[in-house]
């Protein structure tokens, strides 16, 4: 089996795992590989893990860890909403409808004895236990498409507990980066699957010289020369979704209050509560106890400052999460800021705001505008 590591090459230096050394040959119980055409899609709720693991070591120490780590709590939302669903399964309950899941995680560790476990080491070759016997620097391993198509399975190893609970806890942040990566993937692709509102994205590479894509369903609220809102009313929840621009003046632009003081300056202007109160407005929530989070990213190849926080109107009436992308598109000297908002009171907001992260992440500037319609040329030659 040919393991693939592009997955390595693609995400950020901070959260890549810290082995190169050797792929685990793992045994392939099922008979099917990445490659096989007729493997079933994989099915399954966004946001749930699937985690096989002995009944003794879930309910132990390893299990707890497991547990705490993948349903932290989402950053930025006003209620307690955990970054995943784990649902524990016996590994001897493991079953073909269980193995089409769309996110597996098995894990073990090879001093343990219990019934569970051994149907784990059953999953490893014998030379793949040598080498998780010799070699202690690696503790996981990620598959691609194993028993179906769009899935991506985990494992976890270890020689004794002890060791992989080290290093679960000093890697945490790599374990769930690959996951909530992957579902944000699988969301973009489920969004412009069937259409999008390209007059939108032909509009702002027009007249802002950028580009979002945008799904179908989103209508245009509001545009100016510096200022593009699309939303969706539903409901349950309002998803929306801007786009601010200015002349970039230096790096001072990208620290966390001149931007918070941007957003503000915007949400001031444009951004209302009830157009029939047009003196209503958002601000960003700054309440001592509810910081506003800022993280720098790559977007595209380009240096990026994220925003996580909650907003509210400033008559304290309504409220709600955020996430914003603050970059500059060097060739036009522009700083943009676009974000991803929702007002959904009463409802789960987590999948809402994967989702309008997934619409951010399709911003390109004008320099990689420029590269795809060369590339689109070449490939119609």
């Amino acid at each position: 089996m040919k393991f693939l590591f592009n997955y390595f090459v693609s995400i950020p230096r901070g959260y890549r795992p810290i082995f190169l050394g050797f792929s685990i040959i793992i045994s392939i119980f099922c008979g099917c590989t990445s490659k096989n055409k007729n493997l079933p899609d994989a099915v399954g709720v966004t946001g749930d893990l699937y985690l096989f693991m002995d009944s003794a070591q879930w309910h132990g120490p390893l299990g707890i860890i497991m547990d705490s780590i993948f349903t932290t709590p989402v950053v930025g939302l006003p209620r307690r909403e955990p970054m995943f669903k784990i649902r524990w399964i016996d590994p001897r309950k493991l079953s073909t409808v269980l193995k089409q899941r769309r996110n597996l995680i098995f894990a073990m560790t090879l001093d343990k004895t219990g019934k569970g476990v051994q149907v784990l080491k059953s999953l490893f070759s014998p030379q793949s236990i040598e080498k998780i016997k010799s070699d202690t620097s690696q503790f996981y391993q990620i598959e691609h498409n194993l028993f179906a198509r769009g899935q991506e399975v985990m494992f976890l190893f270890s020689n004794s507990e002890p060791s992989l609970i080290n290093k679960i806890r000093t890697h945490h942040k790599k374990l769930t980066y690959f996951f909530n990566q992957k579902e944000k993937e699988r969301l973009s692709v489920s969004l412009f699957k069937s259409n999008q509102m390209s007059g939108i994205t032909k509009l702002l590479q027009t007249k802002f010289r950028c580009s979002l894509k945008i799904p179908f369903g989103y209508k245009l609220a509001d545009k100016r020369d510096d200022f593009m809102w699309v939303r969706q009313l539903n409901p349950k929840d309002d998803k929306d979704v801007f786009i601010a621009r200015k002349v970039y003046k230096s790096k001072k632009d990208f620290s966390k209050a001149n931007i918070i003081n941007f957003r503000d300056s915007i949400c001031r202007e444009y951004l209302f509560r009830d157009p029939q109160y047009l003196d209503s407005y958002l601000v960003t929530e700054k309440r001592p106890y509810i910081p506003v989070r800022a993280d720098t990213i790559q977007l595209n190849g380009n240096f990026c400052i994220r925003l996580t926080g909650l907003f509210r109107s400033n008559d304290f009436l309504l409220g709600g999460p955020f996430v914003g992308y603050a970059v500059v598109d060097e060739g036009t000297n522009q700083f943009y800021y676009l974000e991803g908002f929702t007002i959904s009171p009463g409802v789960d907001q987590r999948e809402i705001m994967r989702e309008l992260e997934a619409i951010l992440l399709t911003f390109k500037t004008s320099k990689e505008i420029s590269n795809q319609v060369v590339e689109e040329q070449k490939s119609a030659k």
